[in-house]
This record gives C-alpha cells, sequence and structure tokens, in this order.
C-alpha cells in the first residue's frame, strides 16, 4: 500500500535530505582542507630553509629594517674607508634596512656613544675598551685588529736633550687619555723605572697635542699613526721609543650589547663587509694612502709611510690576545686608572668570524 504524503511533509523531508547532503559536503571539504595543508607543511619542512618563495635569503629576513649605526674615526682607516666606498650600504640595501655614520676625534667619545645608545658598532685602540669595561658600558669585543708596534711612539722634538724614558720624569708629556698611546707611556716609564705619578701629564687630543708639541710647550709626546709619521715628517721629531717589546698595538671592533643579542646576523654582515675592505687596505698601502690624504690633510707619501708599517685584519680574539688585554686593564688598575679590577674575557662575543 502506498503511503500518502501531505505537501508539507513532503518539504520536510527534501529539507532534512538536503541538510544532511551539506553536512556531508563541509565534513568532505574539511577533511581535504586538512589534509591539503599538512602536505603543505610538510612539503615546507622538507624545503630548503635559506630562502623563501622569492629567493631571499633568510638573515636578510632576520635584518629586514635594521638601522644600523656605524661610530668611527677618520684615522680608523677601514671604517672610514668602508664608509666612503658604500659597499655595507649595499650589503644592507636588499633587505631595505639602511646604516648611519657618526664620526668621533678618538676612541672614548665613541664608547660613551655605545653608552648612550647612540652607535652599535665601532673601533678603537686596545686602551679605550677599558676604561669602558670599568665604567660599566655594555659591549662586547667582536674582533680584532692586529695594527703593528711599529705604529706608535713616543717622540720628542730633533733638538731635545732627552735620550732615554728616563729622562722623561718630571717633564710634560702630551697624550690621549685612555688610548693607545697611554698604556706606551705606562710601559715605557715602568720598563724605565719610572713611576706615572713622576711625570707632567698633559691629556689632548691628536690635533692640539700637535700644536703644543711643535711649540715646544710639552717636553714629549706619545701618538699614533698617522699622526706620528706626520709629526716625524713635519718637524723631524725624533722616536725615544716605539711599542715594540712594550704593548702590542692592537684595534679592536667593538658592539652594543643589545645590537649583539637582538642582530647577530646584522653584525656578522658588518663584520664581513669590514673584513672584505680590511683585505683591501692591507694589500694596497699607496692607494689608502691616496684616499686618507684629503681627509686627513696629511701628504700622500706620509701616509704611506704609516701605511707599510702597520697590519690589517678582522681575527677572533684568541686566549693570547684576552690575556694581553688583561695585562692592560691590570696595568690601569694598578696605578689607579680604572677604579676597578675588570675580566676582559667576560665581554668577548661568543660567536664565529664568517671565513
Amino acid at each position: 500500500m502506498l503511503t500518502k504524503f501531505s505537501p508539507t511533509r513532503m518539504l520536510g523531508m527534501a529539507f532534512t535530505f538536503l541538510q544532511r547532503f551539506q553536512q556531508r559536503r563541509i565534513r568532505t571539504f574539511s577533511l581535504l582542507f586538512a589534509v591539503g595543508l599538512s602536505l603543505t607543511l610538510a612539503i615546507s619542512a622538507c624545503s630548503p630553509s635559506a630562502s623563501d618563495n622569492s629567493g631571499t635569503p633568510q638573515t636578510t629576513q632576520a635584518v629586514s629594517g635594521t638601522t644600523v649605526r656605524i661610530g668611527y674615526q677618520k684615522a680608523s682607516t677601514v671604517l672610514y674607508a668602508l664608509k666612503a666606498r658604500g659597499e655595507l650600504e649595499k650589503a644592507f640595501a636588499a633587505s631595505g634596512s639602511s646604516v648611519t655614520w657618526a664620526e668621533f676625534p678618538a676612541g672614548p667619545p665613541l664608547l660613551e656613544a655605545l653608552n648612550a645608545g647612540s652607535i652599535d658598532f665601532g673601533y678603537t685602540g686596545e686602551s679605550p675598551p677599558i676604561f669602558a669595561q670599568a665604567g660599566g658600558i655594555p659591549f662586547v669585543y667582536v674582533a680584532y685588529d692586529p695594527w703593528s708596534p711599529k705604529a706608535e711612539a713616543i717622540l720628542v722634538p730633533k733638538d731635545s736633550p732627552i735620550k732615554s724614558v728616563a729622562e722623561l720624569k718630571g717633564k710634560k708629556i702630551a697624550f690621549a687619555k685612555g688610548s693607545n698611546a697611554n698604556y706606551l707611556l705606562v710601559k715605557a716609564l715602568e720598563k724605565a723605572g719610572v713611576n706615572y705619578s713622576d711625570i707632567q701629564r698633559v691629556t689632548l687630543t691628536p690635533a692640539d697635542a700637535r700644536a703644543v708639541f711643535e711649540r715646544k710647550n710639552v717636553d714629549a709626546w706619545a701618538i699614533w699613526d698617522p699622526y706620528l709619521a706626520a709629526a716625524e715628517a713635519a718637524t723631524g721629531a725624533r722616536t725615544l721609543v716605539d711599542a715594540t717589546g712594550l704593548a702590542p698595538n692592537r684595534g679592536y671592533y667593538l658592539a652594543a650589547k643589545s645590537f649583539v643579542d637582538a642582530k647577530p646576523d646584522a653584525l656578522k654582515i658588518v663584520l664581513d663587509q669590514v673584513k672584505k675592505v680590511s683585505e683591501w687596505a692591507k694589500n694596497n698601502p699607496t692607494e689608502v694612502a691616496k684616499f686618507l690624504s684629503p681627509a686627513l690633510g696629511i701628504d700622500a707619501p706620509v701616509l704611506e709611510i704609516a701605511e707599510k708599517r702597520r697590519e690589517y685584519d678582522v681575527l677572533p680574539l684568541t686566549d693570547e690576545v684576552i690575556t694581553k688585554q688583561q695585562e692592560v686593564a691590570d696595568t690601569f688598575y694598578k696605578i689607579k686608572l680604572i677604579p676597578k679590577e675588570i675580566k676582559v674575557k667576560e665581554i668577548v662575543w661568543q660567536g664565529k668570524l664568517n671565513k
């Protein structure tokens, strides 16, 4: 017997059928979407992670939008050349990052800028970082430059009666406080048996010291290249002693701790570019001299003398280098130039330089 259905009941059955069909479609689509998503994630996990679909390296993504702030000195050849050549800007351009530069007359004010958060990266001689660490400035050593013990010295006027470091006792000596030359002076006096307190200390920037030295308002001047070479050429100044056997006269690449912690990839890009310019400088002393001459106001032949007696490189800090830098710190503490003992190894970057 055929069952009779009212129109209302027939419409209800049709709606129920369509509802169940739609639910099945939704469940089927959800299942297919989940499977597809899983396959996509699996394929992505198996794909090389060095780049995205556009071929942009992950290191570029990691530094995207970064502004890297570099502190430099004109006499610090590598960073000054890096600025002039624009290579660092090119290295960061793909990520939309930028570079700013700030010039400083010497290492101590550069480190003060690190402390103030005004710059991220810079280069100084071996002494300024000692004072900075003792003062609690948050930075790390990231690499060193061998420089040369022949590239700094204690000068006296050509007609000076002073023939030995021992004769500097009681004399006026110009130098930049906290500089490499400061350490050279301390070690030279120590070797000669003269107390640091037994000299008249005249702390001046290189430019100001040159002026008082030429006027013979001081008896001696502890200074580094290229100012050393310029003074020798212009005044016939006589070298009383250079740093050989007294001081390593190394340079150090330093970075703000906050920058190293937050942007390690950016740091490595900076160091890679510094290394390239360093290699150029090492192999082209004549070109470097011509390049620096207009900026420093020193004749190229004089600068070439300075370039040929110095070394360039960007090297990781070894135990030996750290030990020597610790000796600088211990010496300064011993004569109360810094207020407390410090441990250099505590602020050495643990990352690795690219080869």
